[in-house]
């Protein structure tokens, strides 16, 4: 359960377990309002239920006797929540049926949420999973009833087939994507992946570009992301501010991909600078997979990544300053190979997470 599939990392996830479920032998049925990726999830072979579980409004508690149906109907094994207004709507719904006859609880943690009642649903799985050691750290932390015994950490992954260093866009994406683009050409490109928010970090990004122009680098960003409409005053004031610094020919938004791998891989810098740290950044790892160095503040789950595949890449959150110094001294002196191997991998994950699931429904039967 989740609140839409429109897109992002969570619902990535989602289809990922749903592939890997299908193929199988088993069943996956999601439940969200739905979205663009409805599709996708149904041409893998799993089913969709569309309830609106993410609305925030009272009414929506009026779900929860259809999903305990659905539950019970369904025979279903091992619920798996993912999101906080879905979680509460599908563990009441879990807690109204009997022990014997219920399927097991999984929930999984995929931020810091701001601590609280709200946020507790996410630690009521039977088992929980974290995405990052960051995340175990933050459950702990907050949440000092749960039996560490029910925490499991599953890394989020990419399939190394369609992510590696060997990796080119094609010659007619090439042309097509610089005929689009023709400012780009010669240009120190950084890309910022990420829907336009508050906590991807645009306003450091347009003070780090500022800071190496002065300083005399031919940089160009991207910013490529959707604009949710709740988020449309956010991003005029990003567009504002843009103008103010006098950046308008040096930062180009590219809106919502479907190509984010090909700009990733023509990329000289990917960044990733959350003012809150990310429990696990996917656009990282697919970066760092596919061989392109990632500046990123060392916090979070994008600290741990960094750590461990591309060290140099790390600068002290919100530090603008070390951040222009360090892009500077790349842009100059060249920009260290990404030699480390990404273990991050989308199989690894896959089995993890139905390892778990069969057990649990092992111990159900």
């Amino acid at each position: 359960m989740l609140p839409a599939l429109d897109g992002g990392g969570v619902e990535r996830g989602t289809l990922e377990i749903a592939e890997a479920l299908v193929r199988a032998g088993h069943r996956a049925i999601v439940i969200s309002e739905g979205g663009r990726l409805v599709e996708e999830l149904e041409a893998l072979g799993a089913e969709h239920v569309t309830l609106p579980v993410g609305r925030k409004s009272l009414l929506t508690l009026r779900y929860i006797p259809t999903v305990r149906r659905l539950l019970r109907d369904e025979d279903v094994d091992i619920l798996h929540l993912r999101s906080r207004l879905p979680a509460w709507i599908g563990y009441l719904a879990w807690r109204g049926m009997k022990p014997a006859s219920r399927p097991r609880l999984v929930t999984t943690v995929h931020g810091a949420y701001t601590p609280g009642r709200y946020s507790a649903v996410m630690t009521k799985g039977e088992r929980v999973i974290a995405v990052s050691d960051s995340i175990v750290r933050y459950i702990r932390e907050h949440y000092p009833d749960v039996d560490p015994e029910r925490i499991v950490r599953f890394y989020r992954g990419i399939d190394p087939a369609d992510y590696y260093p060997a990796f080119r866009p094609d010659a007619a994406w090439r042309e097509r994507f610089f005929a689009e683009h023709p400012t780009l050409a010669d240009r120190w490109l950084i890309t910022l992946p990420g829907r336009i928010t508050q906590l991807k970090g645009h306003r450091d990004l347009l003070e780090i570009v500022a800071g190496l122009k002065a300083r005399g680098v031919p940089v160009h960003a991207l910013l490529a992301g959707g604009v949710h409409p709740r988020r449309q005053a956010y991003w005029q004031d990003i567009q504002a501010r843009i103008t103010e610094l006098g950046l308008a020919e040096d930062i180009t938004w590219l809106g919502p991909r479907r190509d984010l791998r090909e700009i990733l891989a023509i990329s000289d810098v990917v960044l990733s600078l959350t003012r809150k740290p990310e429990s696990f950044g996917r656009t990282v790892t697919e970066a760092l997979a596919l061989g392109r160095p990632v500046l990123g503040y060392d916090h979070g789950g994008v600290g741990e990544q960094l750590e461990r595949v591309y060290p140099e890449g790390r600068v002290p959150p919100g530090d603008i300053e070390a951040a222009v110094d360090r892009l500077a001294q790349w842009w100059h002196d060249g920009v260290p190979s990404v030699t480390e191997g990404v273990p991050f991998t989308l199989d690894r994950m896959q089995d993890e997470t139905l390892a778990l699931y069969q057990s649990l429904a092992a111990e159900r039967s």
